[in-house]
C-alpha cells in the first residue's frame, strides 16, 4: 500500500515538474501581439521608432520627448503585455520632464521574432544604441530604467554601458529565485532555462543605482531589493513605495514622482561635484 501510494506521489510530481519546466517560456514571457494604444492617445507628441538588433531582428519602439528634457529614460518594461500597457509610465516621465525611449522586445507588439533571455540583452542594447547614435544623446544624459523582468535587463545593459544612472523597480535578484519563490518543492536550479542573474550583472555596474520596491508587492519580495541594494556598489538609494506590483508606482503618487526627481537632482549634484574635483586637480 505505501509503495502504491509513493509511486503515485512520484508519478503525479514527476508529472508536475516536466510540466513547468516545458512551459516556462509561457510562463516567464507573456507578451500582447495587438497594439491597442499609443502616446497620441494620451495628448503626447512622439516619434516612431524601429530599432535594428545586432542579430538582424527589426523592434517597435516609441521616443517620447518632453519640454525643456535633462534626462532621457532607456525604459525596460515588465514581462507581460506590451509598450501599450505602460502609457501610464511614460506619461509620468513626461510630465517629470524627462524624455522617453520604450520599446518591445522581440515578439512583444510589433517586434519580430520570440523573446529569449540572450535576445532581451541584445534588445536593449539596440534601444541604447538608437539612442547614442541616432539621436546623439550623451551616454550621461540617459537614465537605464527596467520594472520587474525589465530591471534585471535594465542591470544588464548598464554593465555594459556608461549611463547617467540605473534605476530598478519591482526587481528580483534572478530567475532562479523567483523560481524557488513560487516552486519552493521543486528542484529549480536544476531545471531552470534562464539566468537573468540581476545580482551579478549588478557587479559590474558602475554607475549610480536607485531602488524602488513596495513591501507589499505580491509578485516579487521586497526583501529581493534589499539584497540587491547590498551588492550594487555606491552610491545607491532605496525608495520604498507602497502598493502592489502592477499598481505601486501609481498607488503611491508623489512618493514615487519626488523620490525619482529627488534621485535625479542627487546624481546630478554628484556628478557636478566629481567634475569640479577632476577640474581643480
Amino acid at each position: 500500500m505505501w509503495l502504491t501510494i509513493f509511486i503515485i506521489i512520484f508519478i503525479a510530481y514527476s508529472i508536475l515538474g516536466w510540466t513547468l519546466f516545458f512551459r516556462q517560456p509561457y510562463f516567464l514571457y507573456r507578451p500582447v501581439r495587438e497594439v491597442l494604444y499609443d502616446p497620441g492617445d494620451i495628448d503626447l507628441i512622439f516619434e516612431k521608432v524601429v530599432l535594428k538588433t545586432d542579430d538582424g531582428l527589426k523592434l517597435a519602439a516609441w521616443y517620447v520627448p518632453a519640454e525643456k528634457a535633462c534626462s532621457t529614460v532607456l525604459m525596460c518594461h515588465a514581462n507581460g503585455g506590451n509598450m501599450g500597457h505602460y502609457l501610464d509610465t511614460v506619461n509620468i516621465f513626461n510630465e517629470m520632464g524627462l524624455n522617453c525611449l520604450i520599446f518591445d522586445y522581440r515578439g512583444y507588439g510589433s517586434s519580430q521574432d520570440r523573446p529569449t533571455e540572450k535576445g532581451t540583452y541584445l534588445d536593449a542594447r539596440a534601444a541604447w544604441d538608437w539612442l547614442t547614435q541616432k539621436k546623439n544623446i550623451a551616454p550621461q544624459d540617459i537614465i537605464v530604467f527596467g520594472r520587474s523582468l525589465g530591471a534585471s535587463i535594465a542591470s544588464h545593459l548598464a554593465a555594459e554601458v556608461d549611463p547617467k544612472t540605473l534605476v530598478m523597480e519591482s526587481a528580483f535578484t534572478s530567475y532562479v529565485d523567483i523560481g524557488k519563490k513560487f516552486y519552493p518543492y521543486l528542484p529549480v536550479r536544476l531545471f531552470a532555462m534562464y539566468n537573468y542573474n540581476t545580482t551579478e550583472h549588478l557587479s559590474r555596474v558602475n554607475c549610480p543605482v536607485l531602488f524602488i520596491h513596495s513591501r507589499h508587492d505580491e509578485m516579487i519580495p521586497f526583501e529581493f531589493s534589499l539584497r540587491l541594494y547590498d551588492a550594487a556598489k555606491e552610491p545607491k538609494q532605496l525608495l520604498e513605495i507602497f502598493g502592489c506590483h502592477n499598481d505601486g508606482f501609481l498607488f503611491s503618487g508623489d512618493t514615487y514622482r519626488q523620490g525619482w526627481k529627488q534621485w535625479i537632482e542627487f546624481v546630478d549634484e554628484n556628478r557636478g561635484r566629481q567634475k569640479s574635483n577632476i577640474h581643480l586637480v
